[in-house]
């Protein structure tokens, strides 16, 4: 249990790693303490103001000797938005961070070393992010609306007005959005706003629980039409996601250049919020995973076919499976629409193997695992019955990953032949990773 407590006397303190949220790890009587702010290699005063039982949590106060590592944040609001933690850390030691938490989870969780470390995949480091889910509400002691990210530990909105992180043209969106929103009559019944991002078009979901008025109606289209963009309501479920006015929307798409393929989606669809490191990470994939021309390859957890449709132009047909039946249905329209006659789609719940199709008694000679950040347990659990020869497993979750490794290496006959991350989400704590795996002689 933790007990707050008043901040306690100053202390100084040498920060010496770096927690996977972000935060600086000291030690005080050899005791570990979270500093936030800091940085490994520093040393700081602190306050502590929690204390756990195997750990305390402390203010930063002084920087003694800054780390060589250490940079000015570009936004304005670092420290207090919710959206980035890293901003503080150089670009490159950022990279070390995350490929440092990725081989210590593999032999720490997984006890897995891989053969090889694939050299970090790189891309913008700002303005990169093309899908963001944005908070909105007008706050009655403020007299005005926010609009943005969370602060940081808090259930709070920040108060921000340019995210760097977004694609440059929407860098004012939080800004914009709090001074459309108040000068609506349904003011205080729009709690969000989903951002989707396409190569030639751009959609924003308003969340409205209360019908909006015509004239509330006229400001939202006004505001789309000002800036190009297409605006939807979502008054109920996902079901009720619709166009403002009505009538076709334009098409939200993506290229993946490195394999000449248009990916179509919804503007409330999972796409990876990265458009180069999509771009770089689908080459990789396909480079690591190395498919003949006559092989038969998987792709579970395929999504919209992100990986599905370039795998399919490099070998003899790809069988996709999704748990999510409009993922597959649009799956299928974008097979059809890249004209890839050889990808076959099948809904099936892949965390219940007791459910899966026909397709999982059939044999494939590459893998390629996408799965959420719970993992891939269960599918990790039979892929020696479909024998292939390599998988390439692209993880959110670097904890995840290392117990699906240990249970390919262990039970499944597989070795851990390479490992790497990749830059998805520069200036946070996320680390999105790529192992491939080969079946043992």
């Amino acid at each position: 249990m933790a007990r707050d407590l008043n901040p306690g006397p100053v202390l100084e303190a040498d920060v010496v790693g770096l927690a996977h949220d972000g935060r600086g790890i000291a030690r005080v009587d050899g005791k570990a303490v979270f500093v936030d702010g800091a940085l490994p290699g520093e040393r700081v005063t602190l306050r502590v103001i929690k204390r756990r039982r195997h750990m305390d949590e402390a203010f930063l106060g002084e920087i003694l000797r800054a780390s060589p590592d250490r940079v000015t944040p570009k936004c304005a609001h670092f420290g207090i938005c919710g959206g980035c933690s890293l901003q503080h850390l150089a670009p490159d030691a950022q990279i070390a961070a995350k490929q440092g938490q990725l081989l210590e989870d593999l032999a720490r969780i997984g006890h897995v070393v891989p053969e090889r470390i694939l050299a970090p995949l790189r891309g913008p480091e700002w303005g990169y992010r093309r899908r963001a889910r944005l908070g909105v509400k007008y706050v009655t002691k403020k007299g005005r609306v926010l609009a943005g990210f969370r602060e940081r530990e808090k259930p709070y909105l920040a108060d921000i007005r340019a995210c760097e992180v977004l694609v440059a043209e929407l860098r004012s969106l939080p800004q914009d959005l709090a001074a459309l929103v108040e000068g609506l009559q349904m003011r205080e019944h729009v709690p969000q706003v989903e951002v989707a991002v396409g190569d030639e078009s751009t959609a924003l979901v308003f969340r409205v629980m209360q019908t909006p008025s015509p004239a509330d109606l006229d400001r939202l289209a006004a505001f789309g039409r000002e800036r190009a963009l297409t605006i939807y309501l979502q008054p109920g479920g996902l079901d009720s996601i619709h166009v403002l006015g009505g009538g076709p929307a334009p098409a939200l798409a993506y290229r993946i250049d490195s394999a000449d393929v248009r990916i179509e989606f919804g503007p409330v669809d999972f796409i990876q919020v990265n458009r180069a490191i999509n771009d770089a990470m689908v080459g990789l994939a396909l480079a690591e995973l190395d498919p003949a021309p006559t092989d038969r390859v998987l792709d579970l957890f395929c999504g919209l076919g992100n990986f599905t449709l370039p795998l399919a132009r490099r070998s003899a047909g790809v069988t996709g499976v999704e748990g999510d039946a409009q993922l597959v249905a649009k799956a299928r329209a974008n097979a059809a629409s890249n004209q890839v006659g050889n990808a076959a789609f099948f809904t099936d719940n892949l965390f219940e193997p007791k459910d899966f199709g026909p397709w999982a008694s059939e044999r494939f000679d590459r893998v390629l695992l996408d799965p959420p950040r719970a993992g891939a347990r269960e599918v990790a659990l039979r892929m020696a019955a479909w024998r292939p020869q390599r998988v390439v497993y692209i993880s959110c979750h670097p904890g995840s990953l290392a117990r699906d490794a240990a249970i390919l290496v262990e039970s499944q006959g597989f070795r851990l032949v390479a490992a790497g991350v990749m830059d998805m989400f520069p200036h946070t704590t996320h680390v999105e990773s790529i192992a491939v795996f080969e079946r043992s002689a």
